[in-house]
């Protein structure tokens, strides 16, 4: 995984949790879910990218 990656995907992730937070301290339940969301494809990009560098190291 290249290092931009790393730190679009922790960004993004890192995004999602102030968005969350946010949502919690404002009650605003659309944008609590739309961190989670945020958080979620975070970590889905940055299990991809793991992924494709398993199979470069073959």
């Amino acid at each position: 995984m290249g290092l931009g990656d790393k730190i679009e995907n922790a960004a993004e992730k890192a995004g999602g949790k102030g968005k969350e937070a946010a949502g919690t301290a404002t009650d605003d339940g659309s944008l609590r879910t739309e961190g989670q969301t945020d958080q979620a494809k975070g970590d889905l990009k940055q299990a991809g990218e793991k992924v494709k560098d398993a199979f470069k190291k073959d």
